[in-house]
């Protein structure tokens, strides 16, 4: 983790606000170039090289798969390297991303390779989304202090939501426009634009301390990456299933309440900024937890459409500072010089919970029926709950800590 910076002069939360976006923009940048093939290639991998949807899924998940495995590795570098130079390799993961896509459309003569193309692609992409990532977050941190590390992790999740919001539909307008030509220059457009003004901007010095293994890092903060991951599988079955659910029911709709759920997300974020400094993680993470649990029971036991639709809302809602609550309290377990390997560590806590909410789910859906789903994932997040209340009991000195720091 970076040595805090005397940007601790600008008090005012406006400017701090300003501070904040000018880093997470970056962020931004990466997700919107994660956003625009999301909803093409799939279509592009089946129909066009004439691959079976087995392979369309993989050229996906290989993305996550990266970011899952590399996060560690991020949070590492950002701690040696300084947190400015991992997001700009970030960056460029995301460049070479684009340049694999431009091969791939290149080389439609050959299948094979053109896949191959793609795959690669997506694997690098998903290492500059780990980088890019944990390095705004930590060079936001850094910039403005610890103090409002809930803040920075709040906007990151903000620009996130929204670029992969803004990047789906987009990349299928500039797909029906130009291909896969165009929509490769684009990404490879906006990385190039993000590097050139990343680069110049000041960097913050990487910390001087010894770092903790891996192995110790993971053992302090697993704790909180449980209850992260418990606390993710509510959003994971509702951007996954809600259609199924709505289907399954006979009902019309299921698109809106994925927008209630996205609105209530980042409204949350947008009116709560300060609530995880005032109060505390932990306690945030409790409330929020249980917004999020009341918001699934309601979706399991709905019998009229606006009840999906309202648990969806109470759901992301409940769910969206739960992430930051819980972070904050994880990163500050460890010493100043681990800080970005706790962070990267803790929200491989969430990528591991996405990517095995879907097929159990899915495992108990097929046998069980859907609202079973939402009742035994309220169930988990209700485990979650308890489990950071009892640590709020047992974690008197990480409250103490977090009052003397207000």
């Amino acid at each position: 983790m970076p040595d805090q910076p005397a940007a601790q002069s600008a008090p005012r939360h406006s400017q701090i606000t300003l501070l904040i976006i000018s880093i997470v923009m970056y962020n931004f940048a990466t997700y919107l170039t994660i956003g625009l093939p999301l909803a093409v290639l799939p279509g592009f991998v089946n129909d066009t090289l004439g691959y079976s949807a087995f392979w369309a899924g993989l050229v996906i998940s290989l993305q996550y798969l990266a970011t899952l495995l590399s996060r560690p590795h991020a949070g590492r570098y950002a701690d040696l390297w300084g947190p400015k130079k991992v997001v700009v390799w970030g960056l460029v993961g995301c460049l070479i991303s684009g340049l694999c896509i431009l091969a791939a459309a290149l080389t439609l003569s050959t299948p094979t390779l053109s896949l191959v193309l793609l795959c690669v692609g997506r694997l690098i992409l998903g290492v500059g989304q780990s980088f890019s990532g944990t390095g705004t977050s930590l060079w936001g941190v850094a910039r403005v202090g610890s103090l409002h590390i809930g803040r920075v992790i709040s906007w990151n999740g903000i620009v996130t939501y929204g670029a992969m919001a803004i990047g789906a539909p987009l990349g299928v307008m500039i797909f029906r426009m130009g291909g896969l030509l165009w929509l490769s220059a684009i990404i490879i457009t906006i990385s190039v634009v993000a590097i050139a003004l990343a680069i110049p901007r000041p960097a913050v010095k990487a910390s001087k301390g010894r770092p903790l293994p891996f192995r110790a890092v993971l053992g302090k903060v697993y704790g909180f990456g449980l209850i992260l991951a418990m606390g993710s599988a509510g959003f994971g079955v509702i951007a996954t299933f809600i259609t199924l659910f709505y289907k399954a029911k006979g009902w019309e709709g299921a698109a809106f309440a994925l927008t209630l759920f996205s609105a209530a997300f980042v409204g949350a974020r947008l009116l709560f900024p300060n609530a995880i400094t005032r109060h505390g993680g932990l306690r945030v993470a409790s409330v929020c937890l249980a917004v999020e649990a009341v918001g699934l029971f309601l979706v399991a036991g709905a019998f009229e459409p606006w009840m999906a639709k309202a648990g969806a809302f109470l759901t992301g809602a409940g769910f969206s500072l739960v992430f930051p609550a819980i972070g904050v309290v994880a990163v500050k377990v460890v010493p100043q010089q681990n800080q970005g390997s706790a962070l990267a560590t803790y929200t491989a806590f969430m990528d591991l919970s996405l990517g095995i909410t879907g097929p159990i789910a899915g495992f108990i859906m097929s046998y069980a029926g859907v609202p079973l789903v939402y009742l035994l994932t309220a169930l988990l997040v209700c485990f979650a709950l308890f489990c950071t209340l009892r640590m709020i009991r047992h974690q008197p000195t990480a409250l103490k800590s977090e009052r003397e720091e207000k």
